[in-house]
C-alpha cells in the first residue's frame, strides 16, 4: 500500500463535527509514515521549510507566528503536516485560509485530515499535490514547487467563483445571508431561501430578462431606444456591405466607427477611420465578429465606463489607451513586452485588472490602429516617439467621484430604457465631470453582463462597494433571504417528529417544505427520497421557490459524511443521542456521536431556539453550545434540570399527570389531555411521547397558537 494513501475524500458542503462553513476532510493512511517524527528525518525539516517559507505564518496550536514550524523541529507527524501543506498551497493558488486539523482514527496509522476549502476542485488538487510534495521532502527528492503553484492557480482560475461573484458573494456573507452555488465551475449562485431566494449569475441577477438583454446586444436597437428616451447618443446605422457602410460614413460625417451590431469587450470596434479604404478595410473585420455591422459618428473623447445597479450610478471607470514610447532602436512588439506587458498589473487570469496585449495572434483592430498611423508591428518608431497600440486596453483608473450628476443620470435612464438592473454604460467624453451636451459626449453602448473588477480592483483609485451595491438591491436592509428553518435529529423518532411537526405548522397556512428520510414534501405534494435526511435533501426544500417554512430531518450520515443543508436554523430539536450509528465514519463513542447531533445546536441562530431533551443526558448538555434560546421537554415534571431551567424563566413542554402542560419560568398552563394526542402507533404514548412534546416545543418555538397545537396533535394520522 502506498505511503500517505489517500483512501476517502469527503467534502463536507455545510456545518458539521469540525466547523460551521465547508471543509474537505480526507482519510489518509500514513503506511509506512505513520511512526515519522519530523525531526528524527534527516533533511527532511530543511526541505520543507526551502520550499514552502510561507508556512512561517502558520501559528498552529503554539498560537504565535512560527508556530508550525516549531513544532516541526520538536517533532510532528505525517497527517499534521499533510494538513498545513494543503492549506499553504491553497493561500499559494489564491485561496488564503486557516483553518485545519488531523485527527488519528480508532484504525492503527489512519487519520483524517481536516482542511477549509473556497473551491471544491481547488482543494482536492492541493490535497494531491501536498501529498506528493510531502513524499518528495521524505524521500529526499525533489519538487518543482513554483510550476506546481503556476498549475494550481490555474486550476483556481478555471474552477474557482471569479473576482465578480465572489465580491457578491462576501456581501452576501458580510449580511448574513445564505447563498449556495448552484453547478460546480459556473457562476450560478442562489442567494437565500426558499420563496425569498434570489439568484444570479456573474454579474446578471433573476430579474435579468431576456428581452433587456436582446436590447443591449443589438446596439443598434439599443441607440434607438436611448435616443427616444433622450439620451446622448452618436448617430449612425446599420449597414448592409462594404459600399453601404461608406454611404452610411458619408451621412453622418467623418471620422466614424465601425463595429459589429452585437459583439461585445471591444472586439471588431474600429474608430477614428476617415477614409473610404479604411472604412471598407474595416467592415469584414467587424463582420467576423458579430451577425451584422453598424457605422457610427465617432465621438471624440476618453473611454468610460459606468456601473448601474438598481436605480443609482455605484462607480465608474476611465480607460486610458495603452502607449509606448519609441527608443529608436526596438521594434513595437520589443517595447510592448517591455513597457506593457511587464506590468504586474497585466495578466491572462481573471485577477489581472489589465489584460496582456497578444503579440502573437494579432487583434485585428490594434493591427489596423498601427496601420492608421504608419506603422507594422516590426516598425521602430523614433526616439520619444509615442505609439498608440490599443485603445480599450487600459481599464481600472477609477473616477466615481468625478462623474456629472446629469451623466450619472443619463447612465441610469439608459439602463431602465433597456430594462436592466444591473448595466455597464460606455460614455465617451472630453471630460467626465461636466455634462455630455457641452462636449459632444455620448453613450456608445450598454452591457447587460459588465465586469465588476475595474471596480474592484481599480490600477488607480478607490475600491467601489460593488458587491454590496447589488447585494443591497437584491435584498432591502430588512430582508436576510432566510426562511424558517427547523432542524430535527437524534438516533430514533426524527421522522414521526417532523411529519407531527408539519401537521401542527399546516395551520399557519404556510408552504412548507419536508425532508424526511424516505420523502419530500413541498406543500401536498410527496416524492418519493431514499436519502430525503441527507443534505440533498435539506437543499431541495430550500431551492423549491415556494417554500416558506423548512422542516429538515438531519441525520448522522448527513452530518458525518457530507454537512448538514443548511447553515443555520431558527429552531434546532434534538430527540436523542443512542448507539445505533456508532462506528460510522469511525464514530466510535457516545461523546463523539453527541458532537454530532450537536451541529444542529450549533447552527441555531442568536434569535432561535433550540429544543431539547431533558431526560437524555448528551442531548441535555447541548444547552451551553446554543447561541439562542433553549427549551427543554420532559416526561418528568419533577426533572431536576426542568426545574433549575424554569427558575430561570426558562421555556418546557413537559408531562405532568394525564396532561401535557407548557410552561415558561413559574407560571405554566396545560396544553391538552394525553389522551387527545392521536399518534398512529400502538403504545406511542411509551415510545412516542417524546416526539410529540418535541413536535409541541418546536411549534410553540415558531409561533404556533395553543388552539392550533391542539388541533394538529388531535388530527394527526
Amino acid at each position: 500500500m502506498p505511503d500517505l494513501d489517500i483512501r476517502e475524500i469527503h467534502l463536507l458542503r455545510g456545518p458539521n463535527i469540525w466547523a460551521n462553513y465547508p471543509v474537505l476532510e480526507a482519510w489518509v493512511d500514513l503506511g509506512s509514515l505513520k511512526d515519522a517524527s519530523s525531526e528524527e528525518i534527516p533533511g527532511f525539516n530543511e526541505r520543507l521549510k526551502s520550499w514552502l517559507p510561507g508556512m512561517i505564518e502558520h501559528r498552529c496550536s503554539v498560537g504565535e507566528r512560527g508556530g508550525f514550524f516549531q513544532r516541526l523541529d520538536r517533532g510532528t507527524y505525517p497527517a499534521h503536516i499533510l494538513e498545513h501543506v494543503t492549506l499553504e498551497l491553497q493561500t499559494l493558488a489564491g485561496h488564503p485560509l486557516g483553518f485545519g486539523k488531523a485527527r488519528e482514527t480508532c484504525v492503527e496509522g489512519l487519520y483524517k485530515v481536516i482542511v477549509r476549502y473556497l473551491d471544491e476542485v481547488v482543494v482536492q488538487e492541493c490535497l494531491r499535490s501536498a501529498r506528493e510534495l510531502l513524499l518528495a521532502a521524505y524521500t529526499g527528492g525533489t519538487f518543482d514547487v513554483a510550476a506546481e503553484v503556476t498549475r494550481l492557480q490555474d486550476v483556481v482560475d478555471r474552477n474557482a467563483l471569479g473576482p465578480s461573484t465572489k465580491a457578491i458573494v462576501d456581501a452576501a456573507k458580510e449580511r448574513g445571508i445564505p447563498w449556495r452555488r448552484l453547478q460546480e465551475g459556473r457562476s450560478l449562485i442562489q442567494f437565500g431561501q426558499g420563496a425569498k431566494q434570489r439568484r444570479i449569475w456573474t454579474a446578471e441577477s433573476d430579474r435579468t430578462g431576456a428581452i433587456a438583454e436582446y436590447i443591449a446586444q443589438d446596439k443598434d436597437l439599443t441607440r434607438t431606444f436611448l435616443r427616444q428616451a433622450g439620451v446622448p447618443v452618436p448617430e449612425g446605422r446599420t449597414v448592409n456591405d462594404p459600399d453601404d457602410a461608406w454611404s452610411a460614413a458619408e451621412e453622418v460625417g467623418l471620422p466614424v466607427v465601425v463595429k459589429p451590431t452585437d459583439a461585445n469587450h471591444g472586439r471588431g470596434v474600429f474608430i477614428d477611420l476617415n477614409t473610404r479604404e479604411q472604412v471598407i478595410e474595416a467592415y469584414p473585420r467587424a463582420l467576423k465578429e458579430g451577425t451584422g455591422v453598424m457605422v457610427e459618428r465617432f465621438i471624440p473623447g476618453v473611454d468610460h465606463r459606468l456601473l448601474v445597479v438598481g436605480s443609482s450610478l455605484i462607480a465608474a471607470s476611465r480607460g486610458d489607451p495603452a502607449i509606448v514610447v519609441g527608443d529608436g532602436e526596438n521594434t513595437i512588439v520589443r517595447l510592448i513586452e517591455d513597457q506593457l506587458n511587464s506590468d504586474p498589473r497585466r495578466g491572462e487570469l481573471e485577477t489581472c485588472p489589465w489584460d496582456k496585449i497578444d503579440v502573437v495572434n494579432w487583434d485585428p483592430v490594434i493591427l489596423t490602429d498601427l496601420q492608421n498611423q504608419g506603422y507594422q508591428p516590426d516598425s521602430v518608431p523614433h526616439d520619444g516617439e509615442r505609439v498608440l497600440v490599443a485603445r480599450f486596453a487600459n481599464w481600472a483608473i477609477d473616477i466615481t467621484d468625478d462623474v456629472h450628476p446629469s451623466v450619472s443620470e443619463h447612465a441610469v435612464i439608459a439602463a431602465k430604457a433597456a430594462g436592466l438592473d444591473i448595466c455597464g454604460v460606455d460614455v465617451v467624453c472630453e471630460d467626465i465631470s461636466k455634462p455630455l451636451e457641452q462636449q459632444g459626449g455620448a453613450i456608445v453602448e450598454i452591457n447587460a453582463s459588465p465586469g465588476l473588477l475595474m471596480h474592484l480592483k481599480p490600477a488607480v483609485g478607490k475600491v467601489r462597494p460593488v458587491g454590496e451595491a447589488i447585494i443591497d438591491m437584491l435584498f432591502p436592509a430588512d430582508n436576510d433571504g432566510r426562511i424558517p428553518v427547523i432542524g430535527i435529529t437524534g438516533t430514533n423518532g426524527k421522522t414521526t417528529t417532523a411529519r407531527l411537526l408539519a401537521h401542527l405548522l399546516k395551520a399557519g397556512g404556510k408552504f412548507l417544505g419536508i425532508s424526511c428520510s424516505q420523502t419530500l414534501q413541498f406543500g401536498e405534494r410527496v416524492a418519493a427520497s431514499a436519502h430525503g435526511d441527507r443534505i440533498a435533501g435539506a437543499q431541495g426544500v430550500l431551492l423549491h421557490p415556494w417554500t416558506e417554512v423548512a422542516i429538515c430531518e438531519t441525520s448522522a450520515e448527513s452530518i458525518i459524511l457530507e454537512g448538514m443543508g443548511y447553515d443555520h436554523c431558527q429552531i434546532g430539536v434534538v430527540l436523542n443521542v443512542g448507539s445505533e450509528h456508532l462506528g460510522l465514519g469511525y464514530i466510535d463513542t457516545l461523546e463523539q456521536m453527541t458532537k454530532v447531533k450537536r451541529c444542529v445546536v450549533d447552527v441555531v441562530l442568536p434569535g432561535g431556539t433550540a429544543v431539547l431533551n431533558a431526560d437524555d443526558a448528551h442531548v441535555a448538555g447541548m444547552a451551553s453550545s446554543c447561541k439562542g434560546s433553549v427549551m427543554f421537554f420532559s416526561r418528568d415534571a419533577a426533572s431536576e434540570l426542568l426545574t433549575g431551567h424554569r427558575a430561570k424563566g426558562g421555556r418546557a413542554v413537559y408531562v405532568q399527570g394525564e396532561s401535557i402542560q407548557l410552561a415558561e419560568g413559574e407560571s405554566s398552563r396545560c396544553l391538552c389531555a394525553l389522551s387527545e394526542v392521536s399518534l398512529p402507533i400502538a403504545g406511542h404514548f411509551v415510545f412516542h411521547i417524546e416526539n410529540a412534546l418535541a413536535a409541541v416545543g418546536a411549534a410553540w418555538a415558531h409561533g404556533l397558537s395553543d388552539e392550533a397545537i391542539v388541533a394538529g396533535l388531535k388530527s394527526f394520522a
